[in-house]
């Protein structure tokens, strides 16, 4: 049934009007289809909720989440916007729902220093990973919303419609917010450049 659906050239990287088209047909019962969704978009839910959480353990729950709920919702879904960014709008808002639990339930550690625990349970010395903790590092200096805006559309490639769509803003406020968080992390790099005196 999913035969005739488009995919994308390059790279066999399926493009927003195969991952839309998957889900319109998925939403009228083609199970191959959300197979073909969930594939494709998989990736990007998962460091979505990744940043989103700051938790990578979690990644996969929240993204598992995300597809159940889409699964759910798929009878709904219009086409009005791409797939992709109607499945990280689910994704947000997945997010959001396990910040709320998790505030709302009491934790208990074993450990005297849970933050030492933690520290020592990261993986170390894996490629890219001093990178990947610097550029954290970094992101976790802007507000909240500026570095939404930066995620969605420099690291996640969203164009910047999708990005205000997402985050439920204009576009004009979004093009604002990538360019202060681009402005100020290129000052704290100057900054951690600049050699010590």
């Amino acid at each position: 049934m999913t035969s005739g659906l488009p995919v994308s050239r390059h790279d066999m990287v399926p493009s927003e009007e195969s991952t839309t088209a998957w889900a319109l047909a998925a939403g009228g019962g083609d199970p191959e289809a959300f197979e073909h969704l969930v594939r494709a978009l998989h990736r990007d839910v998962v460091r979505y909720v990744a940043h989103l959480s700051a938790d990578p353990q979690a990644a996969d729950d929240l993204a598992q989440e995300t597809f159940l709920r889409a699964l759910g919702s798929l009878h709904r879904f219009e086409g009005r916007s791409s797939a992709r960014t109607w499945l990280l709008s689910i994704a947000r808002r997945a997010v959001i729902d396990s910040f709320r639990h998790a505030a709302a339930r009491p934790r208990f550690g074993d450990t005297m220093d849970w933050q030492v625990a933690i520290e020592l349970a990261q993986p170390r010395n894996t490629p890219g990973f001093d990178d990947g903790i610097a550029l954290l590092d970094l992101l976790e200096t802007l507000p909240d919303d500026r570095r939404e805006a930066f995620v969605h559309t420099q690291m996640l490639g969203l164009s910047y419609a999708e990005a205000a769509e997402i985050s439920g803003c204009p576009i004009g406020t979004i093009r604002s917010r990538v360019a202060r968080a681009r402005t100020t992390l290129l000052g704290l790099l100057s900054e951690a450049e600049l050699p010590a005196a």
